[in-house]
């Protein structure tokens, strides 16, 4: 009878998202090899814009893309956001008054392809799909869907919102908003004029955001807050969801809404929006023994005050860091159990280190997300005219931030 080959590993990460490649490649400054398991074919570079906030470059100039990414897209030096329903301005903010803040929509695609370009070859295996998590000793077996058996000293879940190692770690599903987002991306073959700024615009249960990436692409995103109505809608195609939008949008400046008319309809996307429940972090594992999860398999949130993407890239620094003592020159002679000790006492420091700002961020997107898109005229009201320079200025809040170095303790 054939024995079935084990391929043994010290860190395995499932997913090659934001939160896997930025942590493999932290790993990687260090000089400690991981091997990233994704279950598509490649990437998943669809063309969508992120925001990347200064925290965020902080992390990224960590790793060693910053400048990559800065020469790709263009720096937006302001907000200006609009009611809808009044027609007046609501807030308006030069990033400049901030010092040295700085905000790009990056690419998601040009993104990841940064970071995994500066990984060795080899260290992304893609097409694999875990099917099973065991226990091995000191090791987890990991059980592929094409048959393949991994056998690692450190399991890393940064397999998104649906992940299975979050699973594993005891950790329920990411819960319902009741709103959902629909987002899309222009691109032009000539300079697009638009001013670089988030142009943000407030009606009476949805919100619209759009903002340039680079002198010819166009970044644009429209949530709102769901209704049994709407159950239909969501099965619809990419021609219905942009025909909803722009019905919902007819007040929108024409120059702005001309964006969204011209985004082709494979560059449309629906998608719910979910969170964990902070008191899941507080009572949960974010950590256990040699596993831990990072990225939306930790953290879900709403894109309310744009910091998912920068908290996995903060995630992954931290992670890198404090990981980089179990393997640091003074372990490779230990013994199993002892480098295990090292192992769990890393990731329950990364966890801790984790937990709290995971939480304000989590928590200030919800509550952010609630009042922009309350449809009652109080809420209504208390936003237009009191809260929103407040809520703008959260944005600027939760980026100062610093997830530090990738130094040996």
């Amino acid at each position: 009878m054939e024995t079935t080959k084990i391929i043994e590993e010290d860190v395995v990460i499932v997913g090659a998202g934001i939160a896997g490649l930025s942590t493999a490649l932290g790993l990687h400054r260090l000089g400690i090899k991981s091997l990233v398991l994704e279950s598509w074919d490649s990437l998943r570079v669809t063309g969508f814009g992120l925001a990347i906030w200064e925290n965020a470059w902080k992390a990224l100039d960590v790793v060693g893309v910053g400048d990559i990414l800065r020469n790709k897209h263009i720096q937006i030096y302001g907000n200006v956001t609009t009611s809808l329903i009044t027609g007046q301005e609501i807030a308006t903010l030069s990033f400049s008054d901030k010092g040295k803040l700085k905000q790009y929509c990056v690419r998601r695609k040009l993104l990841l392809e940064a970071l995994a370009n500066e990984l060795r070859s080899g260290t992304i295996r893609y097409s694999s799909k875990v099917v099973a998590i065991e226990e091995s000793g000191f090791s987890k077996i990991l059980h592929l869907a094409d048959g393949t058996t991994i056998k690692t000293k450190v399991l890393i879940g940064c397999d998104g919102v649906n992940s299975m190692v979050a699973k594993w770690l005891g950790f329920k599903e990411a819960t319902y908003t009741g709103r959902y987002g629909i987002r899309g991306f222009a691109e032009f073959e000539n300079n697009h004029n638009f001013e670089p700024v988030h142009m943000r615009f407030f009606g009476n249960g949805f919100r619209a955001l759009v903002v340039p990436c680079d002198e010819k692409t166009v970044s644009w995103y429209f949530t709102w807050t769901s209704t049994i109505q709407d159950k239909e809608l969501i099965e619809k195609n990419p021609a219905e969801l942009k025909e909803y939008v722009l019905n919902k949008l007819e007040k929108m400046p024409s120059d702005v809404r001309y964006f969204i008319e011209k985004t082709e309809l494979h560059a449309i996307q629906l998608a719910p929006y979910r969170y964990r429940h902070p008191w899941e972090l507080i009572m949960g594992n974010i950590s256990k023994g040699n596993v831990c999860v990072a990225g939306d398999a930790f953290h879900p949130m709403t894109p309310d005050i744009g910091q998912g993407g920068c908290c996995a890239l903060e995630d992954g620094v931290v992670l890198a860091r404090c990981l980089a003592e179990a393997f640091s020159k003074n372990s490779k002679k230990e013994e199993e159990k002892e480098q295990y000790i090292r192992i769990e006492e890393g990731l329950k420091k990364y966890a801790n280190e984790r937990r709290w700002r995971c939480i304000d961020l989590i928590t200030t997107s919800y509550i952010v997300g609630f009042i922009q898109q309350g449809n009652s005229k109080l809420v209504t009201f208390i936003r237009d005219k009191i809260l929103g320079p407040l809520i703008v200025g959260q944005l600027f809040k939760k980026s100062n931030f610093n997830c530090g170095k990738l130094n040996y303790p």
